[in-house]
């Protein structure tokens, strides 16, 4: 691995700096619901005007043909400034269309994705079948040139406000569990679509519980081959937990509670409001954690520019990635006191309540796209070789 920038790469990196001061008003991410919404996509599609939501794909495709590095710095440095990227068409979908759709598909989505037209949502996991994820029941029968699905999808991330959804399906009920699987592209608008919210420990409804009722999908939208669609869903959760974005996200609340660490408080006393070895150690640590982290995501962007496929090594960064981030919480809101349990607007509260958000948010950073056991289990079996059971 190379542990330096080059001076393009150092430029880059200033450009998207740059363009994010200018275009993305951080102040955005406090609001929430349809507006919210509204603004992320005016924003992606400044990005994709400016070229850089989908610029390491194939130019053909409505890329950039950037190299993976960049795309990386792209999205450390929007991450950073709680700007949005391109969602899942863009980091999902789209790169497993690339590798595993034809031709058809790739002419008719991609272009779409790279343009900001559509968004997507992933409909994975179950009431019943959430680790276990193939163990899932959604069927999807053949009719005619069409498969009709029924069944019932959660915790679907953004499906109030998707064009399109990704979901898969068991096909053929009698094979075993991961060999029946197929995995198909549905547009939300389709009769027999339903979503339900569900209001999250934040008070804000991310996620959703998705039905399908006699939900018809031309055949022509199956992604891969009829009952090997869990293979390519295990390719595109490679892409989901590949990011270096979960390291990114845990250092401006870092860096927002190191420099009130460092406040005198109002008292005139001298002392600083966080004040204390064990705080000052818990601050390094974190420090510590995150450059860790940081190189573990660029071991993931480096391995794929030299046209590796990394597999377990984008668990290790998913799995380090998402505990940081509860470990960052946990240390933040415990060095707080009680104040740290307030929300913003609470008469006392420090920090406008990011502490006590992050303290509520991040719990569900260790379960969604795989549990941290999945993880380790990926780790075990595929990095250190060792038996499965």
């Amino acid at each position: 691995m190379e542990f330096s920038w080059n001076d393009h790469q150092k430029s880059f990196r200033e450009q998207v700096r740059s363009f994010i001061a200018e275009h993305w008003n951080e102040g955005v991410r406090r609001r929430e619901g349809l507006q919210l919404h509204e603004q992320v996509r005016a924003y992606q599609q400044e990005l994709a005007d400016a070229g850089w939501l989908t610029m390491s794909w194939p130019k053909e495709y409505g890329g950039g043909g950037a190299s993976y590095i960049e795309q990386m710095i792209f999205a450390e440095e929007s991450t950073f400034a709680q700007a949005p990227t391109g969602g899942q068409g863009a980091d999902r979908l789209g790169p497993a269309l690339i590798l595993f759709g034809n031709e058809e598909q790739r002419q008719e989505h991609l272009p779409k994705i790279a343009h900001a037209e559509i968004s997507w949502c992933q409909g994975y996991s179950e009431p019943g079948s959430g680790s276990d994820l193939a163990s899932l029941q959604t069927r999807a029968v053949h009719d005619g040139d069409d498969f009709v699905i029924n069944g019932q999808k959660i915790w679907t991330s953004g499906a109030q406000h998707a064009d399109w959804i990704h979901v898969l399906t068991r096909t053929d009920p009698t094979a075993p569990k991961h060999r029946g699987i197929s995995y198909f592209m549905v547009e939300m608008g389709t009769p027999g679509i339903s979503i339900r919210p569900i209001t999250q420990m934040t008070d804000e409804p991310g996620f959703n519980e998705t039905f399908f009722e006699d939900v018809r999908v031309p055949a022509a939208n199956m992604i891969g081959e009829e009952n090997r669609g869990w293979y390519v869903s295990a390719t595109t959760l490679d892409f989901e937990r590949s990011g270096i974005n979960r390291m990114a996200e845990a250092v401006p609340i870092y860096e927002r509670l190191l420099e009130y660490a460092k406040r005198s408080d109002s008292a005139g006393t001298g002392r600083r409001v966080i004040d204390g070895a064990i705080n000052r150690q818990h601050l390094a640590d974190t420090m510590i954690e995150i450059n860790v982290a940081r190189l573990l995501g660029y071991r993931v962007s480096w391995m794929q520019s030299n046209d590796l496929v990394p597999n377990h090594e984008s668990s290790i960064s998913k799995l380090f990635g998402t505990e940081l981030q509860q470990r960052n919480a946990r240390r933040g809101i415990n060095m707080l006191g009680l104040g740290g349990q307030l929300r913003s607007g609470s008469r006392h509260v420090p920090m406008d309540g990011e502490l006590c958000y992050a303290y509520m948010a991040t719990v569900s950073r260790t379960i969604a796209a795989g549990t941290s056991e999945i993880q380790r289990n990926i780790i075990a079996t595929r990095g250190l070789g060792l038996p499965r059971g």
